[in-house]
């Protein structure tokens, strides 16, 4: 019986898709931060990334009206003096889909996501998992959040992964597709680089790939974000194929955002520059959003407690 090799496996999938320099992800990323944004362009950035935002719960204690109270600080994060757009979507777990859809309705540009396929580990049978996103549609979800079994990828079964996230994209009809990585557990650049291409080859114009569940240690970075969207860029050149992108966890200030902003401005363009093709997951990143707005009007920071309590107050 011939064994492969899980790292023979991947040295011919590196081979094809190329690998990754971390030393210049490194040295790039680092000057993204220097850059100087004036007010105009920092208010739009602003802006912007709030409009971007998938708001986000996933917690054990998770309530139908925690769930409700998220879905009024999505369609009206702050006073509408201020001019702040609605998030782009709220993000919760299959269970609380129809709570979401309740507090909603129908007539809202702000999508319900939710995460699925025994998220955050995945380690549940295909069928169960497959089962999990057809409810979450059934129930009202325009997103479905998958993670990929990060296991057959790093055992070389890039076949088997890639039949499973088929399998979820024919799962979710019309609704769209993030897969997530779970970049900490790739371990690598060159392996998140690998993902990412089996993750596009098998997903449709305007799915997502996703960085993280936020469940780890280790979650959204610049790096990765880095890779992943040069690999976006790469497989775009050679398919004319727009994947969108999500990194999620860990971003929380208005200053990490922006820094994510151009990095996406100077590897994808403005084209991505959009709430279709680039998203935050976050739960805590729309306070200092707004937080930073009202700055901008009125020159003066007002507590961060303030934001959070208006939320609170829905």
């Amino acid at each position: 019986m011939l064994v492969r090799s899980p790292q023979a496996a991947l040295q011919r999938l590196f081979d094809e898709v190329g690998t990754v320099d971390q030393i210049g992800i490194e040295e790039r990323v680092a000057k993204f931060g220097t850059r100087s944004i004036k007010q105009t362009a920092k208010v739009w950035g602003l802006k912007t990334a709030v409009s971007m935002v998938d708001l986000t719960t996933l917690e054990g204690k998770d309530t139908p009206g925690k769930v409700a109270s998220l879905c009024q600080k999505a369609l009206a994060p702050h006073d509408p003096e201020l001019g702040v757009p609605q998030v782009a979507a709220v993000c919760v777990y299959p269970a609380m889909v129809r709570h979401a859809r309740r507090a909603l309705g129908c007539d809202t540009a702000v999508r319900i996501a939710s995460v699925a396929t025994a998220f955050p580990s995945g380690q549940a049978p295909l069928k169960t998992r497959l089962a999990e996103v057809k409810a979450a549609v059934a129930d009202g979800a325009d997103e479905i959040d998958m993670v990929i079994n990060r296991g057959a990828f790093l055992a070389g079964e890039f076949g088997e992964m890639q039949d499973e996230i088929a399998a979820v994209v024919q799962a979710c009809g019309a609704t769209t597709l993030k897969v997530i990585l779970e970049v900490s557990e790739l371990e690598t650049f060159d392996n998140i680089r690998a993902a990412s291409f089996l993750a596009m080859r098998v997903i449709r114009p305007g799915d997502f790939i996703k960085t993280s569940t936020g469940k780890t240690s280790l979650n959204a970075t610049l790096g990765n974000n880095q890779v992943m969207l040069e690999a976006i860029r790469d497989f775009y050149l050679d398919t004319g194929v727009a994947i969108a992108m999500k990194p999620a966890g860990g971003i929380r200030t208005a200053k990490q955002a922006l820094t994510f902003l151009v990095a996406v401005k100077e590897t994808l363009g403005d084209a991505w520059l959009n709430n279709r093709r680039y998203r935050f997951g976050a739960s805590s990143l729309l306070n200092d959003l707004v937080r930073q707005l009202e700055k901008e009007k009125t020159g003066a920071y007002q507590a961060p407690y303030y934001f959070s309590e208006a939320a609170e107050s829905y």
